[in-house]
Protein backbone atom coordinates (compact mmCIF):
# COMPACT_ATOMS: atom_id res chain seq x y z
CA UNK A 1 0.00 0.00 0.00
CA UNK A 2 0.95 3.10 -0.92
CA UNK A 3 0.10 6.67 -0.17
CA UNK A 4 1.12 8.61 -3.26
CA UNK A 5 2.95 7.87 -6.77
CA UNK A 6 5.66 9.19 -8.16
CA UNK A 7 5.34 9.92 -12.10
CA UNK A 8 8.19 9.42 -14.23
CA UNK A 9 8.18 10.72 -17.69
CA UNK A 10 9.04 9.30 -21.02
CA UNK A 11 12.52 8.75 -20.39
CA UNK A 12 12.19 6.97 -17.01
CA UNK A 13 13.05 10.16 -15.22
CA UNK A 14 11.02 11.48 -12.03
CA UNK A 15 8.63 14.11 -13.16
CA UNK A 16 5.92 14.34 -10.39
CA UNK A 17 3.16 13.49 -8.18
CA UNK A 18 -0.24 13.08 -9.05
CA UNK A 19 -1.45 16.79 -7.83
CA UNK A 20 2.28 17.67 -6.39
CA UNK A 21 5.85 18.76 -7.90
CA UNK A 22 8.71 16.62 -5.98
CA UNK A 23 12.04 17.44 -4.91
CA UNK A 24 14.77 16.10 -3.36
CA UNK A 25 17.27 16.92 -1.35
CA UNK A 26 21.02 15.70 -2.17
CA UNK A 27 24.09 16.92 -0.23
CA UNK A 28 22.30 20.00 1.68
CA UNK A 29 20.97 21.01 -2.09
CA UNK A 30 17.50 20.91 -3.13
CA UNK A 31 16.52 19.72 -6.34
CA UNK A 32 14.06 19.36 -8.84
CA UNK A 33 12.99 17.87 -12.16
CA UNK A 34 12.62 20.71 -15.15
CA UNK A 35 9.23 21.61 -16.55
CA UNK A 36 10.07 19.47 -19.66
CA UNK A 37 10.17 16.27 -17.18
CA UNK A 38 6.18 17.04 -17.77
CA UNK A 39 6.45 18.26 -14.19
CA UNK A 40 3.14 21.07 -13.22
CA UNK A 41 4.92 24.57 -13.35
CA UNK A 42 3.32 24.73 -9.70
CA UNK A 43 3.26 28.51 -8.12
CA UNK A 44 4.36 25.81 -4.56
CA UNK A 45 7.41 24.90 -6.81
CA UNK A 46 8.02 28.74 -8.04
CA UNK A 47 8.01 29.65 -3.83
CA UNK A 48 10.01 26.88 -2.70
CA UNK A 49 12.87 27.40 -5.40
CA UNK A 50 12.33 31.40 -4.45
CA UNK A 51 12.75 30.98 -0.82
CA UNK A 52 15.84 28.81 -0.70
CA UNK A 53 17.79 31.36 -2.97
CA UNK A 54 16.61 33.95 -0.12
CA UNK A 55 17.57 32.19 2.57
CA UNK A 56 20.71 30.26 1.13
CA UNK A 57 19.93 26.81 0.20
CA UNK A 58 21.47 25.67 -2.82
CA UNK A 59 19.04 24.75 -5.43
CA UNK A 60 19.25 22.83 -9.01
CA UNK A 61 16.55 22.18 -11.26
CA UNK A 62 18.03 18.93 -13.30
CA UNK A 63 16.18 15.22 -14.42
CA UNK A 64 16.06 12.94 -11.33
CA UNK A 65 16.46 9.27 -11.87
CA UNK A 66 14.48 6.61 -9.86
CA UNK A 67 18.46 5.69 -8.18
CA UNK A 68 18.33 9.39 -7.33
CA UNK A 69 15.28 9.43 -5.59
CA UNK A 70 15.82 6.15 -3.80
CA UNK A 71 19.26 7.63 -2.47
CA UNK A 72 18.23 11.09 -1.78
CA UNK A 73 19.24 12.50 1.96
CA UNK A 74 15.51 13.72 1.94
CA UNK A 75 12.42 14.35 -0.67
CA UNK A 76 9.31 15.91 -0.22
CA UNK A 77 6.17 16.88 -2.21
CA UNK A 78 4.88 20.68 -3.08
CA UNK A 79 1.53 21.87 -3.77
CA UNK A 80 -1.30 24.36 -2.89
CA UNK A 81 -2.98 21.35 -1.28
CA UNK A 82 -0.19 19.12 -0.07
CA UNK A 83 1.54 22.49 0.83
CA UNK A 84 5.30 20.78 2.12
CA UNK A 85 4.24 17.49 2.44
CA UNK A 86 7.57 15.25 3.70
CA UNK A 87 8.24 11.80 1.51
CA UNK A 88 9.91 9.09 4.23
CA UNK A 89 9.78 6.05 2.72
CA UNK A 90 10.07 4.92 -1.46
CA UNK A 91 8.88 1.40 -1.77
CA UNK A 92 10.38 -0.48 0.81
CA UNK A 93 13.28 1.99 0.82
CA UNK A 94 13.92 4.87 3.77
CA UNK A 95 14.57 8.15 2.86
CA UNK A 96 17.53 9.02 4.67
CA UNK A 97 17.14 7.91 8.32
CA UNK A 98 13.60 7.64 8.13
CA UNK A 99 12.08 10.93 9.22
CA UNK A 100 11.57 14.33 7.88
CA UNK A 101 15.27 15.64 7.36
CA UNK A 102 16.37 19.01 8.88
CA UNK A 103 15.81 21.06 5.37
CA UNK A 104 12.46 19.50 4.80
CA UNK A 105 11.39 20.47 8.10
CA UNK A 106 13.06 23.88 7.95
CA UNK A 107 11.08 24.76 4.77
CA UNK A 108 7.64 23.11 5.94
CA UNK A 109 8.03 25.65 9.39
CA UNK A 110 8.64 28.51 7.20
CA UNK A 111 6.07 28.30 4.41
CA UNK A 112 3.20 27.09 7.42
CA UNK A 113 4.36 30.74 8.77
CA UNK A 114 4.10 31.95 5.17
CA UNK A 115 0.39 31.22 4.30
CA UNK A 116 -0.52 32.21 7.75
CA UNK A 117 0.67 35.76 7.46
CA UNK A 118 2.95 35.10 10.29
CA UNK A 119 5.90 36.12 8.36
CA UNK A 120 5.67 39.51 7.03
CA UNK A 121 9.58 39.21 5.35
CA UNK A 122 7.31 36.78 2.85
CA UNK A 123 3.75 39.07 3.05
CA UNK A 124 4.10 39.78 -0.84
CA UNK A 125 3.37 36.18 -2.00
CA UNK A 126 -0.05 36.30 -0.46
CA UNK A 127 -3.33 38.02 -1.75
CA UNK A 128 -5.91 39.19 1.13
CA UNK A 129 -9.27 37.64 0.87
CA UNK A 130 -12.54 38.87 2.17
Amino acid sequence: KFDEAILLDRDGKVSEAPGENIFIVRNKTLITPPLSSSALDGITRKSILEYSKIIGIKSKIKKITKEELKKADEVFFTGTAAEITPVIKIESKKIGNGKVGQITEQIMSTYSEIVMNNNKKFSKWLTNVY
